[in-house]
């Protein structure tokens, strides 16, 4: 059982291992990210276009290239860190960026695919601010859209060079998801004491299935394509996994004390919907006076303003941060620990700060 902290947080994650600092050279993430889906995104478009015409659309609308009816959009499709990891992976690997083009293609697919089904099981109307797939064709018809997305994206893995051996990772990978996905949505339905209760390890593992399975995946594909042997696979691997805990367990203290105007979402927002998130599993299970009013609050579905306090006053917001620094920490020890090239290196490091290191 966690020791109770004090409520005040640390300015950033990376405050639990020390300051970060990169070299005057080291590109932005921004530039990183730019560069990744200029290389990338002529290949996902075109795989989009292999579609039946009508999922096509729909695919299309995913990722936010067209509105309904196919009109061109502005859209970029997200930030396109998966895509990212791919090519850095196959690059920290010394192979050219192109050679973890497949590799990005097929992991942007299958997120594409986990997001337009997370939004149906979800039922959540709107993504990126406009009506979510199924919201703007019907459950049935992004049913389908989702599933074209997921047999494409094996299908561009297997046709590239020595991609066949990697869609057997692919699959493990989205099998991972989908386990954590259905642990996610089954603690919805578990209660917030006793011994039924959702425990801070089990929100881990979800976190890292849903979560970090396929950004580890991403970054291992791209190495794995450009002949990495297989204990840098699995470093990135690693380190990608350990990047995407961090990155959920930041999102969950922003999904309660976020600002919206940065977040998009409500202050308390994830309070208000009674989601089972990290800080308020820390905690419940602190030895604190907090602790029990919490859990007696959420039981009775009390003010999400009180309980954000509450959490706050047992640790559970300090306690969460410290976690996700712990897992900055292992990032960089995956990184450290086999031998990769620069600058792949650095623009890896790039986006590690890019995801973790957000308003708070």
């Amino acid at each position: 059982m966690p020791e109770a902290l004090p409520a005040t947080p640390p300015a950033s994650p990376r405050a639990a291992t020390g300051p970060h600092v990169l070299a005057p050279s080291v590109p932005s993430a921004s530039q990183v990210l730019d560069r990744c889906r200029t290389l990338v995104d002529p290949a996902l478009r075109e795989a989009v276009g292999r579609l039946h015409p009508w999922l096509g659309e729909m695919a299309a609308y995913s990722f936010g290239w067209c509105e309904v009816g196919g009109a061109p959009a502005a859209g970029t499709g997200g930030k396109g860190v998966r895509q990212a990891l791919a090519v850095l992976g196959a690059e920290a690997a010394g192979a050219p960026a192109r050679t973890g083009v497949p590799a990005a293609v097929a992991v942007e697919l299958v997120h594409a695919f986990s997001l337009v089904h997370d939004d149906i099981m979800d039922a959540d109307a709107t993504r990126r601010r406009r009506p979510t797939v199924w919201k703007a064709y019907g459950t049935g018809p992004a049913v389908l859209a989702g599933d074209a997305l997921f047999a494409l994206a094996l299908e561009t893995l297997a046709l590239a060079p020595g991609g066949a051996g990697a869609v057997g990772a692919l699959s493990a990978a989205l099998r991972e998801v989908v386990r954590g996905q259905a642990d996610d949505l089954l603690f919805a339905e578990r209660p917030w004491t006793g011994p039924h209760r959702v425990r801070p390890a089990e929100y881990r593992a979800m976190a890292e299935g849903k979560t970090g399975a396929l950004l580890g995946c991403a970054a291992a594909l791209g190495a794995r394509l450009g002949g990495a042997p297989p204990s840098t696979v699995a470093a990135l691997d690693r380190a990608g996994r350990e990047l995407g805990v961090a990155f959920q367990v930041v999102d969950d203290v922003l999904g309660i004390w976020g600002d919206p105007a940065v977040t998009g979402k409500p202050v308390h927002g994830d309070l208000r919907e009674r989601k089972k998130t990290l800080p308020v599993l820390l905690a419940l299970d602190a030895p604190a006076p907090a602790a029990s009013r919490l859990a007696a609050l959420l039981t009775a579905g009390g003010d999400a303003e009180e309980a954000a306090e509450l959490v706050e006053r047992a640790g559970g917001r300090r306690a969460a941060l410290a976690e996700a620094g712990r897992r900055v920490a292992a990032v960089e020890r995956a990184l450290g620990g086999a031998v990769l090239r620069e600058p792949a290196v650095a623009g890896l490091r790039s986006l590690l700060g890019f995801l973790v290191d957000r308003e708070l």
